[in-house]
């Protein structure tokens, strides 16, 4: 019995595709080693996205690809995974402590664009990754009220904000430095320096992702984000139906203008079960998500279904992922958070902290 080759284990494991990727590991450059004593081999699997509930799946997928090789008697195969720093638009610089910025968006009000993005949050959070949240939403702050946040940001130096916690996710909002009732009577120009302020005079530690849940349209504050703030992606949330969808495709269509990368789009409520006789039924229209998807070449993330317990929970301050971790729904949005990571990974890393900084001094 002849030894096993390199080329051959590589081609191996080249036959599974991961579905987070939609592509095989080798051709996503996530096989950083491949060690093979005799009968035996042993692969080492680097993956850019977090995978902590999915890293053994992964893992028993590349050993009985391996294993099926003629002489190989025993494969062992560690995945881990590595979230890196990627590109943002030209003219910005990434923030200090904050490798990744994925906005969340959509065209109009009412989709429930911050209900997904605190559960995406929260699920990449319990993927392992280190992750914030930024509520953008000056007039109409909800992350505190949906994380259960209550009192104000401390500042330790008089300038600068700590980010508020709950479960494990940095947080920070106008919402934590007005009273719950007090309204934004601001212009525009208030709110975008407001926004500035809250990102960049907070001290993040050390965050793989900050979510920023951005207010609907295609106004100041979604402008100064593609123009100030160094975003590595986007995602789009709708619901299937056609007033919902034309509004989605200008917020897709203005991401695109300004070279912020689409991740991809969720729908949301795209159907709703019967809580007493379980019948479904597309109450929102069918298959929007998918079409537009399609239509310029992005991914659907996910679909979630119009479901009364996820109301209750972010209006509860317990969102679904941590209220209800084994549910189906969580597994929705796990698998809308794994996607987006993974779609993220695929993309140009940014290497600017690798380069060392040139002082110029006169002795």
């Amino acid at each position: 019995m002849s030894a096993v080759t390199k080329e051959q284990v590589e081609s191996a494991i080249k036959g599974y595709q991961e579905p987070h990727l939609e592509q095989d590991l080798v051709s996503a450059g996530c096989v950083k080693d491949i060690g093979i004593a005799g009968d035996r081999v042993e692969v080492r699997v680097v993956l850019g996205f977090p995978a902590k509930t999915v890293a053994q799946t992964i893992a028993a997928a590349v050993e009985t690809a391996v294993t099926g090789l003629d002489g190989v008697a025993e494969a062992k195969v560690e995945v881990t995974w590595s979230v890196a720093a990627h590109s943002v638009q030209k003219a910005l610089k990434p923030i200090d402590n904050v490798k990744n910025i994925v906005a969340v968006a959509s065209g109009k009000g009412g989709v429930g664009k911050s209900t997904t993005a605190v559960n995406l949050a929260l699920a990449l959070s319990a993927e392992g990754a280190k992750v914030g949240i930024l509520d953008a939403d000056i007039y109409g702050p909800s992350q505190p009220r949906m994380l259960g946040i209550t009192g104000q940001p401390e500042s330790n130096d008089g300038n600068t904000l700590e980010p508020m916690n709950s479960y494990h996710l940095q947080a920070m909002s106008i919402g934590f430095l007005i009273d719950e009732e007090t309204p934004m009577i601001w212009r525009g120009p208030m709110v975008t320096q407001a926004l500035e302020q809250l990102l960049n005079d907070t001290n993040w530690s050390e965050l793989d992702y900050l979510v920023i849940d951005l207010p609907p349209g295609t106004g100041d504050t979604q402008l100064t984000l593609a123009q100030k703030v160094p975003v590595s992606g986007a995602i789009i949330v709708t619901t299937p139906q056609d007033i919902a969808l034309l509004d989605a495709r200008k917020g897709l269509k203005m991401f695109q203008k300004v070279e912020v990368p689409v991740l991809g789009i969720v729908e949301n409520m795209s159907i709703h079960i019967c809580s007493r006789c379980g019948h479904e039924e597309h109450i929102f229209g069918e298959g929007g998500g998918q079409t537009m998807a399609e239509q310029y070449g992005v991914r659907l993330l996910g679909a979630l279904p119009l479901d009364i317990a996820i109301r209750q929970e972010t209006d509860g301050g317990k969102p679904t992922v941590v209220a209800q971790p084994d549910s189906r729904i969580s597994e929705i949005y796990g698998e809308i958070a794994r996607r987006t990571a993974a779609k993220l990974s695929l993309q140009a890393k940014d290497y600017a902290a690798k380069f060392p900084r040139i002082v110029i001094q006169n002795n």
